[in-house]
C-alpha cells in the first residue's frame, strides 16, 4: 500500500500538470472500484477547471470549483499523467482527460482504490471528517499525543495507526518512529510520559 509520503509525492508530481486545467472527459473503464465511480462524474466535471490538488491522509483531494473529486490509490493503484492517445492497459480503471493534450490515469489491480464525488467542503465527506491530524503538523505534537493516549489500554504502536489520532502513519513508520524513539511497540499507550511523547 502507497504510504503517506508516496501519496505526497503523487500529489506533487500531478499538481504540476493539473492545477489550472480544465476536464474535457473522462473515461470509466469499471466503475467497481472500493467503492463505485458514481454514474454522474462525466456530468459533474466536464468543462471544470480543476483549481487545486490537496491531500488529507491518503487521499487526494482534487478542487473542481463546483465539488471535490477525491482519490485514493488503496493496496495496489497508482496515477499516471500520460498522453491522451496512450492506450489502457488491464487494470487502467479510470483515465481524467485534461485539455493539454494529457490524462491522468488510474491504474489499479486490486481495485480498492477509489473515485469520489463530493459537492461542498470536502472535510464533511464521511471518510474525511473524523481523520486525527497530520503527523507533521504542528496540531500534533507531544501534548497532543499525551492528552489523547490517556486512560488508553491499547499498544503504542495501534495508537499511533488509528486513523482518528493521527493519519497516515502505517506499520513501517509506527515500527521505525518507535524503534528510533526507544518505546517498546506493545506499550500501554496510556503509560507514556510526557517527555516520552
Amino acid at each position: 500500500m502507497p504510504e503517506l509520503p508516496e501519496v505526497e509525492i503523487t500529489r506533487r508530481g500531478l499538481d504540476k500538470h493539473l492545477a489550472g486545467a480544465t476536464i474535457t472527459d473522462i473515461v470509466v473503464r469499471n466503475p467497481q472500484l472500493r467503492w463505485p465511480i458514481p454514474n454522474n462524474l462525466l456530468e459533474l466535471l466536464r468543462g471544470c477547471t480543476i483549481v487545486s490538488l490537496k491531500r488529507r491522509a491518503k487521499y487526494l483531494l482534487m478542487d473542481c470549483g463546483n465539488g471535490t473529486l477525491i482519490l485514493h490509490l488503496g493496496m495496489s493503484g497508482s496515477l499516471r499523467i500520460l498522453p491522451a492517445n496512450t492506450l489502457p492497459e488491464k487494470h487502467d480503471h479510470f483515465d481524467l482527460l485534461i485539455n493539454n493534450g494529457k490524462l491522468m490515469r488510474l491504474r489499479d489491480p486490486r481495485r480498492f482504490g477509489a473515485v469520489l464525488w463530493h459537492q461542498g467542503n470536502a472535510s464533511t465527506h464521511p471518510l474525511l471528517a473524523k481523520l486525527g491530524p497530520e503527523p507533521l503538523m504542528q496540531d500534533f505534537n507531544a501534548e497532543y499525543l499525551y492528552r489523547i493516549t490517556r486512560k488508553r489500554t491499547i499498544s503504542i504502536k495501534q495508537c499511533l495507526m488509528e486513523p482518528h489520532i493521527v493519519v497516515g502513519v502505517g506499520n513501517i513508520y509506527a515500527n521505525e518512529s518507535l524503534f528510533r524513539a526507544g518505546i517498546k511497540p506493545k506499550l500501554s499507550s496510556g503509560k507514556l510520559s510526557l517527555p516520552r511523547c
